[in-house]
């Protein structure tokens, strides 16, 4: 398990859900279908997207990186976990298990910015309409969408080096269904609290300065509808942040509760209750986003629609020459 030359060991045995082994291929059945779920409509919202000029405006590209987040998200995750599932595939390599940790911390801390970014748009759409075009221009977008990227690189890649100096000489065994920061340090025979306090830093000044911020702005938001003097435009200018504040809540809500069950419910929460959180925290917002926006923004939609009929109809019109 253990090379000649380090302290690392040359792989780790990834669990699963401690407890529910037995319930492996149960559990997969629901993951199996969100995944897919996922990968199908944060593709359509892309494409659609992608595909109409009309819909090349601030708050639809902000929907695409939101997109391509959601999709990297769960895919670094996602696949491992099933085949762990249905193959018992526990084993990934040390250098594999931090390039996983690496993905997922760092698209998570993209995605967060990306909301916050998304709350921007909305306050200004809504609190200062007249400057929203001047405000929210092309180079805005591209400083938010460098902002996100470069952000979450310079916050996730000490969490590799802290890992990578730890020493493991008792146990590899990983009681999760993926690497994750705080769940691989835990089996390092050094001093973790670096690891530790590290982790409640980049919580407090980055995720957490993320949520202050997107809460203030729909204070803001919220104060300005309020003072519309007629009760439609109200409605529609609350009905354009629903979808946004869904997204929100289902995003840092089973992120939320898995970062506390690590550094201080660990010994409260039951494991299986934990990691089920952890996996619902990259498997329903990916597949939840493409459906809330979809659901509620009318352009998206009926192009989406659109874009399906026609894909269905050439495969029949293909079907029929060929007969």
């Amino acid at each position: 398990m253990w090379n000649s030359t380090s302290l690392h060991p040359d792989y780790f045995l990834l669990m699963g859900i401690p407890g529910l082994e037995n319930s492996h291929l149960l559990i997969s059945i629901p993951f199996s279908i969100m995944y897919i779920l996922s990968l199908l409509g944060n593709s359509i919202l892309i494409l659609v997207i992608s595909a109409n000029e009309s819909l090349h405006q601030p708050m639809y590209i902000f929907l695409v990186m939101l997109a391509v987040s959601d999709v990297l998200l769960s895919s670094t995750t996602i696949p491992k976990t099933l085949s762990l599932f249905w193959f018992n595939s526990q084993e990934i390599s040390f250098n594999g298990c931090l390039t996983q940790v690496f993905f997922i911390h760092s698209s998570f801390g993209a995605e967060s910015a990306i909301l916050l970014s998304m709350a921007y748009d909305r306050y200004c759409a809504i609190c200062h309409p007249l400057s929203y075009s001047t405000t929210l221009t092309s180079s805005f977008i591209r400083k938010a969408a460098t902002f996100a990227l470069s952000r979450s690189l310079l916050m996730v890649t000490p969490f590799v080096f802290l890992l990578n100096r730890l020493p493991f000489q008792q146990s590899n065994l990983i009681e999760h269904t993926y690497c994750e920061h705080m769940s691989v340090a835990r089996l390092g025979t050094a001093d973790i609290m670096v690891n530790v306090v590290y982790g409640l830093v980049i919580a407090a000044c980055a995720t957490g300065l993320d949520i202050s911020l997107i809460s203030a702005s729909y204070v803001l938001i919220i104060s300005t509808v309020l003072r519309l003097p007629s009760s439609e435009d109200r409605f529609k200018a609350f009905n354009t942040c629903v979808s946004h504040v869904c997204v929100i809540v289902l995003f840092y809500t089973p992120a939320f509760f898995s970062f506390i069950a690590h550094r201080v419910g660990h010994k409260y929460i039951p494991l299986q209750v934990h990691i089920l959180l952890a996996n619902l925290y990259v498997l329903v917002p990916p597949m939840m986003n493409p459906i809330i926006y979809g659901i509620k923004m009318r352009e998206i939609r009926q192009r989406a629609f659109t874009m399906v009929s026609r894909f269905v109809g050439g495969e029949h019109t293909v079907t029929f020459s060929l007969k």
